[in-house]
């Protein structure tokens, strides 16, 4: 069995509708790239007790938790204090980020102050998360891995941290289109899922031209399986 994820999103700029999260999309691709299963997703604002709460939830819920958003420099970047608050470790600068940040600033002629300072701050027994675009390390504190809400910077913590994890089986999927409204197709879906109960099915419905239609996605860990249950399914609703 694949191990199991879920995803932390952290930031009142997310639940106001401020900003378009999409950190969510990206790492489900690459965990279902590598064989971890994303089974639940979360967002919650900058509040210490509630991601307190949802990262103890979380972290006894899957094996991995994976967290986006709030490691900056200003006072509303909390997720490094609320995480080891959760997993019941001691926060402070440690030295291997502090040098991280100082080699950068150094290079950039900008100044090494208090705010900076702030993100040099890491739980005790934690392992950093490299950070290449901006040299501000996320971490690692048991099954919980802190990284940046920036998109690009999300990303590359993500690149560098999936190498050390364990994997299982990459989830594979197809696509079919189907040009016929749901209404039409459900039933002999539903008799196809059943049929495969190793496999997830999926129908999402659009309208194009005034046309009702469905895009019917097969995933599953075994490659022939899917193949099977697709051509089944092309069987059923020819093109």
């Amino acid at each position: 069995m694949n191990p199991t994820a879920a995803i932390l999103v952290i930031g009142d700029e997310i639940l106001s509708g401020r900003t378009r999260d999409s950190n969510l999309h990206f790492l489900a691709q690459e965990l279902a790239r590598v064989g971890i299963d994303l089974r639940e997703a979360r967002v919650v604002p900058d509040r210490h007790a509630v991601i307190v709460e949802a990262v103890r939830a979380l972290a006894g819920a899957h094996d991995h938790v994976f967290t986006s958003g709030g490691i900056g420099p200003t006072h509303d970047d909390i997720t490094a204090d609320a995480v080891a608050e959760a997993m019941g470790v001691a926060l402070s600068v440690r030295d291997d980020a502090r040098a991280v940040l100082r080699a950068h600033y150094d290079r950039m002629g900008v100044e090494m102050n208090e705010a900076r300072l702030r993100m040099a701050r890491v739980p005790e027994g934690a392992t950093l998360i490299e950070n290449p675009v901006s040299a501000a390390p996320g971490f690692s504190v048991g099954n919980v891995h802190v990284m940046a809400g920036v998109p690009r910077i999300f990303e590359a913590m993500v690149a560098g941290l999936l190498p050390r994890l364990t994997g299982g089986t990459p989830l594979l999927s197809q696509s079919y289109r189907i040009q016929r409204g749901e209404g039409e197709i459900a039933g002999p879906l539903s008799d196809l899922a059943a049929a495969y109960p190793d496999l997830t099915m999926g129908s999402y419905p659009f309208q194009q031209n005034g046309a009702f239609g469905a895009n019917v996605v097969i995933r599953g860990a075994d490659g022939a399986r899917v193949n099977e249950a697709m051509t089944r399914l092309a069987a059923l609703f020819p093109e």
